[in-house]
């Protein structure tokens, strides 16, 4: 099911444990499951969990258990919004509601033309920036007032087009 190159990198990681606790990889067959995908699937899910010699349960436990695993197809560009209560009180959840109102799609949602998916999360640890996003499990964004997610969301969409 997995590529000959995403087994090459699964055993990379596997390798940077000992043998008797390659389980540990876990988290990084995922995400290169995720890379290769564009989300977990089940059939990710059981193929890593035979690779790792582990129950299936126990890889989805981790597949559902962290939020940077997508669990079903996302847009180009998956927007995660921190509602925790430190953004709370710096807006966070207005800045989630102001970035589904102008994409015009709910919390959880992709987009029509497939560009973006925004979500609320827990805690990004950058209480001390909020409210703040995370661009596709990589890019901070900090500070997100409606001028910034304007400017956020127009940057994203250019990117888009020019892809």
């Amino acid at each position: 099911m997995f590529s000959e190159a995403t087994l090459e990198r699964f055993a990379r990681e596997v390798a940077k444990y000992p043998a008797d606790q390659k389980q540990s990889a876990v988290m990084a067959c995922l995400t290169i499951a995720q890379q290769e995908l564009g989300w977990v699937t089940p059939e990710a899910e059981r193929g890593i969990a035979d690779y790792l010699g582990m129950a299936p349960i126990a890889v989805r436990e981790v597949t559902t258990f962290y939020n940077m695993y997508n669990q079903q197809p996302v847009g180009q560009f998956k927007l995660n919004v921190c509602t925790n209560l430190p953004c709370q009180l710096r807006n966070g959840q207005k800045a989630l509601e102001y970035l589904c109102s102008k994409l015009g799609i709910e919390d959880g949602g992709t987009t029509p033309d497939g560009v973006f998916t925004v979500q609320k999360c827990e805690c990004l640890g950058a209480c001390a920036d909020a409210p703040v996003a995370l661009v596709n499990d990589r890019q901070m964004v900090s500070y997100m007032s409606n001028e910034r997610l304007d400017g956020l969301v127009d940057l994203l969409r250019a990117k888009a087009k020019a892809e």
